[in-house]
């Protein structure tokens, strides 16, 4: 493999002690790790301890904000930055994808995007996951910031955007119950972010741009009052984009995935009822 000794690697936490140990086990081309953690109470700290790897911890006030936090105000050794959750991993064959392309040293290049393989139960859900989600990840940390967009993050970046061939592999070890814990915090969120951005103008020219990142946003926008969204959202999911394909596996998961959306749904009738109340 080859050595990354011009890359660091910023690696989020909130008790990922099933998730962590697979994750730095991926991260021995460089000589930099560090993990940001949202006060873990698991075994998340001790894992570091015994790895040696340095620990800074801040409260979790969402992805973009935790990101730009840690961009701040860490002492990381390079200019380059490799951006992780505890539940993903990078292959060998991404490693050495992003030694070369940051070692090229493309001087309008200040960040990369990567497709993100979603893994469950140990099996790639290809086509139920929607693949390919893009994710910018390998960035230059004095020329990006990243912002809150609902439960996720978006980017602002001072120059051009390259592409890695490589994909970044996301594959959650906690139990079941943990995913739907964290949906129910995510769909708030997200609710939140929705009826904010049903107060603002939908530029529609953006369902046609160049831009992934950007173009999957739109798309999502014009769901924002579809009528019945969970079934909306299974069949999509599941028929559409062949999410049947990947077996049982699928079938759950894009079953998993619309109860997110009726979760959306609901939390943001909830919010409109209570705000006509006032």
């Amino acid at each position: 493999m080859t050595s990354g000794n011009n890359v660091s690697v910023l690696v989020f936490t909130l008790d990922e002690e099933e998730n962590l140990p697979y994750c730095l086990d991926g991260l021995e081309w460089t000589d930099d790790v560090v993990v940001v953690d949202s006060y873990s109470t698991d075994g998340t700290l001790e894992i570091c301890k015994n790895r040696s790897i340095p620990v800074y911890q801040h409260r979790f006030e969402g992805f973009g904000s935790q990101r730009n936090w840690a961009l701040d105000n860490i002492d990381r050794k390079y200019s380059w930055v490799l951006i992780l959750d505890a539940d993903e991993r990078i292959t060998v064959e991404l490693a050495n994808e992003i030694v070369t392309k940051v070692s090229e040293g493309d001087i309008e290049v200040c960040a990369y995007r990567l497709k993100r393989r979603f893994v469950l139960w140990g099996k790639w859900l290809k086509h139920s996951s929607l693949y390919p989600t893009w994710v910018v990840r390998l960035i230059h940390g004095d020329k990006v910031r990243y912002v809150n967009r609902g439960h996720a993050e978006t980017q602002i970046v001072s120059g051009k955007i390259g592409v890695l061939e490589n994909d970044i592999i996301d594959e959650n070890r906690k139990e079941i119950d943990a995913w739907f814990e964290r949906q129910n915090d995510y769909s708030r969120r997200e609710a939140e972010y929705e009826l904010e951005q049903q107060r603002q103008s939908f530029h529609f020219s953006n369902i046609f741009s160049q831009d992934p990142v950007r173009r999957r946003a739109a798309l999502k926008r014009l769901t924002y009052a579809l009528p019945g969204r969970a079934m909306w959202y299974f069949l999509y999911s599941y028929i559409w984009r062949g999410g049947f394909l990947d077996g049982k596996e699928g079938l759950i998961y894009c079953r998993m995935r619309s109860i997110y959306q009726g979760m959306i749904a609901i939390k943001k009738y909830d919010r409109a009822k209570k705000v006509e109340k006032l």
